[in-house]
This record gives structure tokens, sequence and C-alpha cells, in this order.
């Protein structure tokens, strides 16, 4: 399957971004990452490795509602072992932000020092916070600032501008628009990240992104599968677009002739993927990453 050179997205003003990134550098202390927590590897751009290279990473393991407890905590253990600072949070609820400003101090602890000896009282500490798009970085600086709201839309490519927003505890962000990269060398990555929505879904064939997607769940979540459509494991069909009929016809989806809408059935299910109806799924493992 050639999927991977299908899903091609980006943007002139992504282009953009990254050039803005390298010239905002000079003006914050560290870098706040934010990852999707069910595709940790997918949702980083690899680009920002060698863009932020020269400032402390902060990586914040975000939709962690949405992810597998215990895959979560095996991701931070893995981003920490790699030397990077590590945190879950849930942007919408709220959930783990108290964290993050302790976090931040923490790893400047020896320049925030520097700087009391020399009389700066409380200084302030400055983070940029990078992205690919649909990760979440609105509503988790939403959810920080005192002033001011970052625009917040659950479709990728909202944001376009540099924005600095005060947050609680001396903490100032400096927000950017999220920047994917040039092309998708990896299959893998490239589905991932349509499966959660980071990438428009008017370019994407929508029923056979769910077809991949059954096909995943059905060897990762066989259980969480069958509960949410009420499917017996033992006679799920093998292949994706079986699958797929078989779940839109549970769901009552059909036409004309007793068929099934299986388009409405795909975008149902990616909906309800992408809203956590189906349960925590994580589909990225360090274990995996680390072999």
């Amino acid at each position: 399957m050639e999927q991977q050179k299908q899903i091609q997205w980006f943007p002139g003003h992504m282009a953009k971004t990254r050039r803005k990134i390298t010239e905002c550098l000079p003006l914050v202390d560290v870098v706040t990452e934010l990852v999707d927590a069910r595709i940790p590897v997918s949702s980083r751009n690899p680009e920002l490795d060698s863009l932020t290279a020269s400032k402390p990473r902060l990586i914040v393991l975000n939709k962690a509602d949405l992810a597998d407890t215990g895959a979560t905590r095996r991701w931070i253990a893995y981003f920490e072992k790699q030397g990077f600072a590590a945190m879950t949070a849930d942007g919408k609820t709220g959930a783990g932000m108290q964290k993050y400003v302790p976090l931040l101090r923490e790893l400047l602890a020896d320049k925030l020092a520097a700087k009391t000896e020399k009389g700066i009282k409380n200084p302030v500490v400055r983070s940029m916070v990078v992205g690919i798009p649909n990760v979440g970085k609105s509503s988790f600086i939403n959810r920080l600032t005192e002033g001011g709201k970052a625009k917040v839309e659950d479709r990728p490519g909202v944001t376009r501008h540099h924005q600095w927003f005060k947050v609680m505890g001396g903490v100032q962000l400096l927000d950017t628009p999220g920047v994917l990269w040039p092309k998708f060398e990896d299959e893998t990555v490239a589905r991932h990240l349509a499966f959660t929505g980071a990438i428009k879904d008017q370019i994407l064939d929508i029923e056979e992104m769910a077809c991949l997607l059954l096909e995943l769940l059905k060897t990762s979540y066989p259980e969480l599968l069958t509960e949410r459509y009420k499917l017996k494991e033992e006679d799920m069909p093998d292949g994706g677009w079986e699958l797929l009929n078989a779940v839109g016809r549970k769901r009552g989806m059909l036409i004309r002739g007793g068929e099934v809408d299986t388009e409405r059935a795909a975008t149902m299910l990616l909906d309800e993927y992408r809203g956590g109806k189906l349960g925590r799924l994580t589909l990225e493992h360090p274990e995996v990453t680390e072999k």
C-alpha cells in the first residue's frame, strides 16, 4: 500500500513557522513540546530536535485522558531516560497542569539561581510552546494563562501567529502555530497522525483510514472494540473492510438494498476514536521504539 505518498500536508505557513521558531529561540529559556499521549513518536516533529537543541526541553504528553495509563507511565520513563523532563496533562480538563510551573523551575534551577545571585528577584521563566497541529497547544495554554485566551478549535492549523501569554508562577509562554514536517517517510507515522486528526480529513480517504484503524484495534484492543460495537470477538472478521461493514451494520447505518453506508460508518468510527468513546487507547509503545 502506498498510503504515505497520499498523506502529505505542508501548508506554506508551516514553513514560515519553522523559520520563526529559530528566530524566537533566543527570547526563551526553555522549550515546552506537546505530544499526543496516544502517539508519542508520530506526534513529535523530528525537525524540532535540531531546531531547539540549544534549549532545555520539557515534553508534555497531552490528551493523557485518551491514552492507556500504563503505556503513558512507560513513555514518561522513556523520555526521562532520553534526558528530557516529562509530564502528563489534559488541557481540556486541567488534569496534571499543576505540575507544569514547578517542573519548569526545577529544569532551570541553576539558571534561576544564577539570576537570583545577581540580584534579580523572582526571575521570569520564558517558555516556547511547540507541537504539531491539533495536539492541544491552545487548550493547554488556556488552562495556564491569567489573561487572554489562545484560540481553540478542534481542527488542525488554527493558530497562525506567535502570541505571548502570562502564566501563574512568573512564567511567560510563547505560542507558535502547529508544525508538521514536509514529508512523512514512515507510512505508520502518516496513518497515526491521520487517525488522531492531526491531518485534515479533507485530504484523506476516510474509509481506508477507518479500515486501517479497525485492523490495528482488533490486534491491540479487541475487547474495547467488541464492547463498543457489540461484536463477538470470536466472530469478528479479519479484514478492515469487513470490520467496517460489521460495525456499520451494528449501528444500523444501512442504505437502499440493505448495504452498509461505509462512509458514514467510517466517519462515525474516527469521531468516536478521537473523542475517547472507544476507551483509553495508545497506538505506540516505548518497547517497540527502543528495539
